[in-house]
């Protein structure tokens, strides 16, 4: 990385963690069908309506030793993390894909993701909207790499298909619909090689993860995909193409 280049990352880390905050609103109200636009943010202990310097990303809740202002109930870790997460992948999407359109989209991607990630581990679901969000992302995609179109539809449809007949044989068992969707409309975005990779490596990490957190925290042995899928996905997305460009070469 260049010297000069720091402010830059820098700026990209604030604003990934200034949508982190918006994240963390979604994670918490999208499960209970709440509006994320119109409603001021609150206390939920006491309903006090935060000030905007009691939602500065990360620090306020540093600075506030993780209470709140007024009633001191303890305020979730999980917001300074959400907002630190996201604004890591921003800046981590960026030194991988530079200045580009496609660090655009993934830094959009990584927050949808994130987010999915979060409500799915909770409540075993993937709101329909973050597909649908993901679903624009690969629109946007083949539209601005159109020539190559048949990869991206090949992409939506490879994994997707496979998915939906387990779904039909094991009568919604074996996979979840919320699933199907993602890896859909994830492999709009990134075409059939990385989607194909994406859904190798959410397996290979759900069922390793799982199964060690099914020994040492007794874990329950319904598995939500969800979080695993989306770590494939991410992972894909920056380095798939030097992967398989690797795996090819051991071949020849």
């Amino acid at each position: 990385m260049y010297p000069e280049l720091i402010p830059a990352y820098i700026f990209i880390f604030i604003f990934g963690i200034v949508i982190g905050s918006f994240l963390n609103v979604c994670i918490l109200r999208i499960p209970k069908h709440e509006t994320i636009v119109t409603e001021r943010s609150h206390c939920m202990s006491c309903g006090c309506q935060l000030s905007w310097y009691d939602m500065v990303p990360v620090f306020s809740w540093l600075f506030l030793g993780g209470k709140c202002r007024k009633c001191k109930a303890p305020i979730s870790p999980q917001y300074p993390i959400v907002e630190a997460v996201n604004g890591l992948l921003y800046v981590l999407i960026f030194l991988v894909e530079d200045f580009s359109l496609e660090a655009v989209l993934y830094c959009l991607l990584a927050s949808a993701l994130l987010v999915l990630s979060v409500i799915d581990w909770r409540t075993y679901e993937i709101p329909v909207g973050i597909n649908i969000f993901i679903l624009i992302l690969g629109i946007l995609r083949v539209i601005t790499d159109y020539r190559n179109w048949w990869n991206y539809l090949i992409g939506f449809l490879c994994v997707s298909i496979f998915l939906y007949l387990l779904f039909w044989i094991s009568k919604g068992r074996a996979i979840g619909g919320g699933d199907i969707k993602l890896m859909a409309a994830a492999g709009l975005l990134l075409g059939w090689k990385l989607i194909i990779l994406a859904f190798l490596l959410g397996c290979i990490l759900g069922a390793i993860i799982h199964l060690i957190r099914m020994r040492v925290s007794k874990a329950d042995h319904v598995l939500a995909m969800g979080p695993y899928l989306s770590v494939g996905i991410f992972i894909a997305a920056l380095w798939g193409n030097q992967w398989i460009g690797w795996y090819l070469s051991l071949l020849t």
